[in-house]
C-alpha cells in the first residue's frame, strides 16, 4: 500500500468513525448513564469488533454476500428490528437513583457482536476493504484492519466522553429522560438512509 492510499484510508477510518452513527450515539448515552469508565467494555467491543470485521469482510465474507444478494435483505431487516430495540431501551433507561442499580452498559460482547447488524459499520468495512485495499491479499486487509482499529477505538471514546460531561447537566430525571428520548430519537432516524435506500 503506497503512503497517500494509508493516509487516504487513516483520514477515511478516522471521518467514519467520528461522525455520529449507531454506535457513537449509544457511547454518547452510556457515558451519559455510566460513566466513562463502566462503558469502557462497549467502547472495547467496539474498536476490538470492528476491527475484526473489517478483517473477516476483507478476506472473503463480502464474496459470500455478492453470492447471495438476499442475504444482505435479511441482515437490513435484522438491523433495523435490532436498532428500533436498541432505541427502545435507551428512551425506557431508568434515571439513576442514588444506591439503585438502574441496569447496565452494553457488555464487551454484546457491542462486538452488535458490529454484525449494525448498517454503518457495513458501509464503513465494505468500503474500506473495496476502495482501500487494492492487492485483495491477505495483508493488505490487515493492514486495512489494523488502521481502523488504531483510529476507532479513540475516535468512540470521545463519544463516550462527551456524554459522560453531558451528564453534568443531566442533574435531574426529567433532563437525563429527555436526553435519553433524544438520543433514542437519532438512533432511529440513523436508520432512514436504511429504510429508505
Amino acid at each position: 500500500m503506497t503512503h497517500d492510499l494509508l493516509v487516504a484510508l487513516a483520514l477515511f477510518a478516522f471521518v467514519s468513525s467520528i461522525t455520529p452513527g449507531p454506535n457513537n450515539l449509544m457511547l454518547m448515552a452510556s457515558g451519559a448513564n455510566f460513566g466513562f469508565r463502566r462503558s469502557l467494555p462497549h467502547m472495547l467491543g467496539i474498536g476490538i469488533g470492528f476491527t475484526l470485521m473489517v478483517l473477516l469482510v476483507g478476506i472473503g465474507l463480502s464474496q459470500v454476500f455478492a453470492a447471495f444478494p438476499a442475504l444482505h435483505q435479511v441482515l437490513r431487516v435484522v438491523s433495523i428490528v435490532y436498532l428500533l430495540w436498541l432505541a427502545w431501551k435507551i428512551a425506557h433507561a431508568a434515571p439513576a437513583r442514588p444506591g439503585a442499580a438502574t441496569g447496565r452498559p452494553m457488555t464487551f460482547l454484546q457491542a462486538a457482536a452488535f458490529q454484525w447488524v449494525n448498517p454503518k459499520a457495513w458501509t464503513m468495512a465494505l468500503t474500506a476493504t473495496t476502495a482501500y485495499a487494492p492487492a485483495q491479499t491477505l495483508a493488505a486487509m490487515a493492514l486495512v484492519a489494523l488502521v481502523f482499529g488504531l483510529v476507532n477505538l479513540p475516535s468512540v471514546s470521545t463519544w463516550t466522553l462527551a456524554g459522560q460531561q453531558l451528564a453534568r447537566l443531566l442533574t435531574s430525571p426529567a433532563r437525563l429522560r429527555a436526553f435519553n428520548w433524544t438520543m433514542a430519537g437519532l438512533l432511529v432516524a440513523s436508520l432512514i438512509p436504511v429504510i429508505l435506500p
